[in-house]
């Protein structure tokens, strides 16, 4: 079994490391998850095979091949992580939670083989996906998982996770997913661990999730919000999230094209994202960013023709400092800000 990380630590698959050992941070990826759309699965359809000839239409249409959301295979996952690593990547923050098809043994072996951190995520994605998980079960139950999950590990695997999300939320916020939410402000308090939330897609959602972790006794300085790239677009409401103490997530980073299923907006590219975020930098929020690229589909692999693990140092990070990003902060997005909200704190008394 491997050690369980102190106040001060990180913990990671392998065991407790010093923060300053994480290096460049990717806050928001899968490595080993099954996220296929529920309709898809329940039409037990065949699993698709990329080929040159139909490559761009599963880039482009991301959740209409059945497969496209299946990462199982630890040496292919293994060999894409590689390239990070490769490009001076140090460590992964995995977010694959129940309802995801988590591997955590099979995220110790990738570990292994490449040489990178990989913190593992605990908790329970949205009611579409993780419904029948949560069912009846009340919070201080759904609370002892995750904080199990935190101090003892997965299961009998040792394996230990050092986050708590990406916590799901849809529209409306179902009262399951509340009980979940409410369940992960008590295993913080419990663990000291930050929270990730994957909020819904309405612009409200996020301030309404703020609110109800505030009054539950959630530390909102410890509390990551995903997927900022569909869900807030003006640096004003971005800003007014911030100033509740939130870090603000882009980790849709690599998805160029403009085509969002699962809502009437145009997704940003690169260049765009960049162009927010430098914004917010420049008005004093450049410790409550985060960039990442959500990897959960095999289409956005290297090995099927997409970008891979490694666009972020890559090739972000050379346009951040096209866009007159500071060396400051860039070192603050892609490692300070990872470090800070990664590092366990001490528990707190229960809210």
């Amino acid at each position: 079994m491997s050690a369980r990380a102190d106040i001060g630590e990180v913990q990671t698959v392998m065991g407790a490391v010093p923060p300053h050992s994480l290096g460049f941070v990717l806050p928001h990826e899968h490595i080993l998850c099954d996220v296929t759309p529920p309709e898809l699965t329940a039409k037990r359809l065949v699993e698709v095979e990329i080929t040159p000839e139909i490559a761009h239409d599963v880039r482009y249409y991301w959740v209409r091949h059945f497969g496209n959301h299946i990462l199982m295979d630890r040496a292919t996952c293994a060999t894409e992580v590689a390239r990070f690593v490769r490009a001076g990547g140090g460590t992964i923050v995995e977010l694959t939670i129940r309802g995801m098809a988590p591997d955590p043994l099979g995220l110790k072996r990738v570990s292994q083989e490449t040489g990178v951190h990989i913190v593992a995520g605990t908790g329970y994605y949205i009611e579409a996906f993780a419904g029948d998980l949560i069912g009846n079960r009340t919070v201080d139950v759904l609370a002892a998982d995750m904080i199990c999950d935190a101090q003892s590990g997965f299961g009998a695997t040792g394996v230990r996770a050092g986050i708590i999300g990406e916590i799901g939320v849809s529209d409306p916020w179902t009262e399951r997913e509340q009980r979940v939410m409410r369940a992960a402000v008590l295993a913080q308090h419990e663990t000291g661990l930050a929270i990730n939330v994957h909020p819904g897609r309405d612009p409200s959602s996020p301030f309404a999730v703020a609110r109800f972790i505030r009054a539950a006794g959630g530390d909102l300085t410890r509390l990551i919000f995903s997927h900022m790239d569909r869900t807030l677009f003006q640096a004003d409401a971005l800003a007014n999230l911030m100033d509740e103490g939130c870090v603000a997530e882009w980790d849709f980073f690599g998805i160029e094209s403009s085509y969002y299923p699962f809502a009437d907006i145009d997704l940003p590219n690169d260049g765009q994202r960049l162009q927010l975020i430098k914004a917010l930098v420049d008005r004093g929020y450049g410790d409550r960013v985060l960039i990442s690229q959500d990897i959960c589909t095999k289409s956005r692999l290297v090995r099927y023709g997409g970008h891979g693990y490694a666009h972020l140092p890559l090739a972000v990070v050379p346009m951040m400092q096209r866009k007159g990003f500071s060396e400051h902060a860039i070192a603050q997005i892609t490692r300070l800000t990872p470090q800070r909200l990664l590092t366990r704190v001490a528990q707190t008394s229960a809210p």
